[in-house]
């Protein structure tokens, strides 16, 4: 199946467009979210409003889809959203664009700033299909890595018989789902993450804790899920949905996390700690609530376990470990030393200091701190798209 599979549709102008509704809607039967982006021409063979409707999402055909605002529509955004980019029906000028680059239309632009992988289901007529030119393309398309769903022969717009017809919806969604078992990245992974704050009771309803959201470590458990890994999540008390397919236990305290996360990291090859887990705890609490005149005047303090120290202690040989620190001064200073005493693959940075990052929001903007010595730094971006970028640093990582 297609289960939390993020699949970017682009329909060229083709008669074969019509498929493109039946299509979505197979794709979102076995479990796929759909996002359309529409040549100008494919509008003159089916509507926008038709494929919104069906899909639930708005249709993407221009830069800027409503020019009495001014808005500008984000192609990156949109070429980082996908796990995969399949053009349907994609037309000889399609593929001859993608092949020099062309960028005449918000398709192409995606195109050239996606990067997932990009599949092509070609429609066209036969002697379109069979001249020399069109099998240039497709033969530089696949050197270049795109796959190609071939054509099935059959009755043609032309009123000729022969190869050209885009496959049908059902086979290409076949095709999709063989490809992602055969394909996906990580595969036969497991994946642990922690995330979110953890609750430290002070009496029934009182606790220490912090302004985690948990939405870094969701954000990243859906990304590896989607690249083919095991992910169990270890998510501390958030207002968050378990992410489809994905094994979610919920803890509330850090020694609850830490039980969790030492159980889970012995049979798991990569370990990612996002969550913010409060570094101390009430030495003594109250199983009812303190009055006013009854609550302490201090609070003595026991010291919480280090779950990434206490995993990097036991790390195995191929194991990948990720941490996550956030600074509000002198951050590259502490995490390099984290990344160090905690015996990381990489460390991830982000600071309180920079406008929509840090906890409680969508975006964030990071830095990373390889092992090895090596650096990365980001601009802000959604969560979404920060996790994807990290996946991308894990795979690099993974043993050969």
């Amino acid at each position: 199946m297609l289960e939390r599979k993020k699949i970017l549709l682009g329909i060229t102008g083709s008669i074969a467009a019509y498929k493109a509704a039946l299509l979505a809607r197979e794709l979102q039967r076995r479990g796929a979210e759909v996002r359309v982006v529409m040549t100008p021409s494919s509008i003159e063979f089916i509507t926008p409003l038709t494929l919104a409707t069906l899909t639930g999402h708005p249709v993407y055909s221009d830069f800027t889809e409503n020019r009495d605002s001014g808005e500008w529509t984000n192609h990156v955004e949109l070429g980082l959203w996908g796990d995969a980019f399949l053009i349907a029906p994609a037309t000889a000028q399609t593929l001859s664009a993608m092949v020099t680059g062309a960028c005449d239309n918000f398709l192409m632009a995606v195109h050239l700033s996606s990067r997932c992988p990009v599949i092509a289901a070609p429609a066209m007529d036969l002697d379109m299909y069979q001249h020399a030119a069109t099998q240039a393309n497709l033969e530089a398309l696949e050197n270049r890595g795109v796959s190609i769903i071939q054509p099935d022969s059959g009755a043609l717009a032309s009123g000729l018989d022969g190869k050209g017809r885009m496959a049908e919806p059902e086979a290409i969604a076949n095709w999709l789902e063989n490809w992602f078992q055969t394909k996906a990245p990580l595969n036969d992974k497991k994946i642990v993450i922690t995330a979110g704050p953890t609750h430290e009771p002070i009496d029934s309803v009182r606790f220490l804790g912090n302004r985690s959201s948990g939405k870094m470590g969701f954000a990243l458990a859906r990304e590896l899920q989607s690249a083919g890994a095991d992910v169990h999540l270890i998510a501390g008390p958030v207002q968050l949905n378990d992410p489809s397919g994905v094994q979610v236990t919920r803890v509330e305290t850090a020694l609850e996390m830490h039980a969790e996360a030492m159980k889970a990291i012995k049979s798991a090859d990569i370990g990612i700690a996002t969550a913010a887990v409060s570094d101390f705890r009430a030495k003594t609490t109250s199983k009812v609530k303190w009055h006013r005149n009854e609550m302490p005047t201090a609070i003595e303090l026991d010291e919480n376990p280090d779950i990434l120290y206490d995993w990097g202690k036991q790390k195995r040989d191929g194991q990948i470990l990720v941490g996550f620190a956030l600074e509000t001064d002198n951050g590259i200073e502490s995490a390099k030393s984290k990344l160090k005493r905690k015996n990381l693959n990489f460390i991830v940075l982000n600071s309180t200091a920079d406008p929509g990052a840090g906890f409680g929001t969508d975006t964030n903007k990071i830095s990373i701190f390889e092992q090895n010595g090596k650096s990365h730094t980001f601009d802000l971006k959604s969560k979404d798209a920060v996790a994807h970028d990290i996946t991308q640093l894990i795979l690099t990582h993974l043993p050969q």
